[in-house]
This record gives structure tokens, C-alpha cells and sequence, in this order.
């Protein structure tokens, strides 16, 4: 994060921040950041959310007042570049979204997202979910937790903004564990946020 200012990305600029929520499954990450924006924790207003495929999240957006918009798969990086300018957006949010993102010119540096264990490690192709907590638990490994970095194309990886840990047990479940996992993610996403977004 050295050097990095994300107010020169809104220069001038004296509105919240804009965001762009892409989701692929339960939408509780959605609605954390939802709750953190009403509680006035973060100056930002999201203005576009996206799924991947028809998923539990889209019924939880719906329920707070957004229309997501379904595109199935990958999105072509221009495809996505046009959505966001459409929109205005100045921030886009990974948030339990499976799919990699093709970074749309201008938008480098300007992707979140968070990940259910600590990075470098139990990162990359295939692992979501509860196959991160298995390879987490398989590890043998004393700590888990959770990191939000910035995206820069390829799966889990760039810059790390914010880590948090919790203990693994000698008792834990992948469930256990991954509850214990998610518990910190809220927190983490909303300290993330507010150093970028700012």
C-alpha cells in the first residue's frame, strides 16, 4: 500500500464514493457493506451490483433496494469497463464473487476484494469457500482469518490492504472454522474500505 492515495482517483470530486458489489452466492458480504454505508461508517453509495449466476444474494439485494444485474460467467473486460462508466463508478467490491475478473482500463488499482484465509497462502484457482477451510485444516496451521487486497487479474493475489486472524482449534470443523472466518471479514472489509475509499 505504499504510495497509494485513493484520493487521487476523486480529485475534486465532493460526492460519496461509488460502488460496484459483485456477488456470486449468499450476499451477507453485500449486505455487511449495505449496513456499514447506512451506519455512516463509509462515505459511499452503491450504485451497481452484479452477480454471476442466479444466487441467494440476488433476493438479498432485491431486499435492500438494488437491482442486480446477472452476467453469467466472465465478463469481457470492456463489457465491464462500459458498465462501470455507465455508472460512474469509482470503487468496484468482490464480495464472494467465483469469477475472475478481466481489470477494465482505468480500473487498475480500483478492485477489492476479501478472502476467507490468509494470503499468500490457500490462494488461487479453486479455492472458495469450504475448500479454503479444508486446505486450511489439512495444513495443520495454528492461525486463519481472512485479507482483502486489491486485484490484479489473477486470482487472489496483489497488494494485501488488511489482514485479521483467528485461532484454528484442534476441535474445528471446516463449518466452525469458516463461521469463525466470517465473523472477522465484516470488520476487516469495513477497515479496508475506509483507507481506500477514504
Amino acid at each position: 500500500m505504499s504510495g497509494f492515495d485513493s484520493r487521487k482517483l476523486r480529485a475534486g470530486v465532493e460526492r460519496p464514493a461509488r460502488l460496484c458489489v459483485m456477488i456470486s452466492g449468499g450476499g451477507r458480504t453485500l449486505c455487511n457493506i449495505h449496513d456499514l454505508i447506512e451506519s455512516g461508517g463509509l462515505g459511499a453509495r452503491i450504485e451497481l451490483v452484479i452477480a454471476s449466476r442466479a444466487c441467494k444474494g440476488i433476493e438479498r439485494a432485491q431486499a435492500l433496494g438494488y437491482e442486480p444485474v446477472i452476467e453469467r460467467g466472465r465478463i469481457v473486460r470492456e463489457r465491464l469497463g462500459a458498465m462501470l462508466e455507465e455508472r460512474q463508478i469509482d470503487w468496484v467490491v468482490l464480495a464472494g464473487y467465483l469469477q475472475l475478473v478481466e481489470i477494465p482500463l482505468g480500473y487498475e488499482q480500483r478492485v477489492v476484494n476479501i478472502h476467507p484465509a490468509l494470503l499468500p497462502r490457500f490462494g488461487g484457482t479453486g479455492m472458495f469457500g469450504d475448500k479454503v477451510h479444508a486446505a486450511v485444516l489439512a495444513s495443520g496451521d495454528p492461525l486463519s482469518g481472512c485479507t482483502v487486497h486489491l486485484c490484479d487479474g489473477e486470482y487472489d493475489r496483489g497488494p494485501i490492504v488488511v489482514q485479521r486472524t483467528c485461532p484454528v482449534l484442534a476441535t474445528d470443523t471446516v463449518e466452525t472454522l469458516g463461521a469463525r472466518v466470517f465473523g472477522l471479514e465484516g470488520d476487516a472489509y469495513a477497515a479496508a474500505l475506509r483507507l481506500l475509499v477514504g
